[in-house]
């Protein structure tokens, strides 16, 4: 089975750039699955049930979340009314939805596990081994498992892949918006990438407007991130290639391309 996995797509240049997108890499690869992160698809934070549906219009089957998970309070009405939709699983707080969830495409059942990481995330959460080792002892089996880890450190994305190495299908790391350059299958067969990247505009600080990053992070100034009007879009996503029978996974396939706009 082929699963095509989309990183974060951020605001409507992310939205935008997934409805071309889809469809054209689906006829280049013919997958079978599509799961993206959406977490900043509203304006950059958050996701609103009007772009919960763009999305899922565009060709998205599953969409999972990270640390802005409630930044659109809207969300907490209708999580529960989708069955594509998780959030992190390893929240402490109690908070609507779930974080892991089994659905049936085509006959083979696909988990999909959404894990917030504990180092430089603000959020309060519980262990992402922990959440995961309790999903993986407790919940249904699954003939293919993929673990999205929305997380800032590379070396806890690194620690957790390969803790759990040939028990999932693949973990692949969200949330920094800059694709990495260690896609790879672990020894045991599950495959790896720290950070798929993200669906927003090229020329831009992770998708957002460039001064008015730079006026936060270099110059300490309130400053609300905005989403760029124009330019062109990048598209970031990785290909995962995985034998059903097995759940493990045979290739990944990065893919970082451009859209003119």
């Amino acid at each position: 089975m082929k699963i095509l996995f989309i990183g974060d797509i951020v605001g409507r240049p992310g939205r935008d750039v997934i409805k071309t997108k889809i469809a054209e890499l689906e006829n280049r690869f013919s997958f079978d699955f599509v799961i993206a992160n959406g977490e900043n698809a509203s304006h950059g934070k958050g996701l609103t049930e009007k772009n919960y549906d763009e999305l899922c219009d565009s060709g998205v089957d599953f969409i999972t979340l990270g640390n802005h998970y409630d930044n659109k309070f809207e969300i907490r009405r209708y999580i529960d009314q989708v069955d594509n939709l998780i959030r992190p699983i390893n929240l402490i707080k109690p908070y609507p939805g779930c974080g892991t969830k089994l659905v049936d495409v085509n006959g083979i059942l696909i988990r999909i596990t959404n894990v917030l990481g504990s180092a430089f995330i603000n959020e309060e959460v519980s262990s992402p081994y922990l959440a995961i080792k309790d999903v993986l002892d407790n919940e249904p089996l699954a003939d293919i498992h993929i673990v999205d880890f929305h997380g800032e450190s590379t070396s806890e994305k690194q620690c957790f892949a390969n803790a759990i190495d040939g028990c999932v299908s693949a973990v692949i790391g969200t949330h920094t918006h800059v694709q990495t350059n260690d896609a790879r299958i672990l020894p045991k067969g599950t495959a790896f990438m720290c950070d798929v990247g993200m669906c927003g505009t090229l020329d831009s600080i992770i998708g957002f407007e460039k001064e008015s990053v730079i006026n936060k992070i270099v110059f300490g100034k309130q400053s609300r991130f905005d989403i760029p009007k124009s330019g062109d879009i990048m598209f970031n996503a990785c290909l995962l290639d995985i034998n059903e029978n097995t759940g493990l996974c045979t290739k990944i396939i990065v893919i970082n391309e451009v859209v003119k706009n």
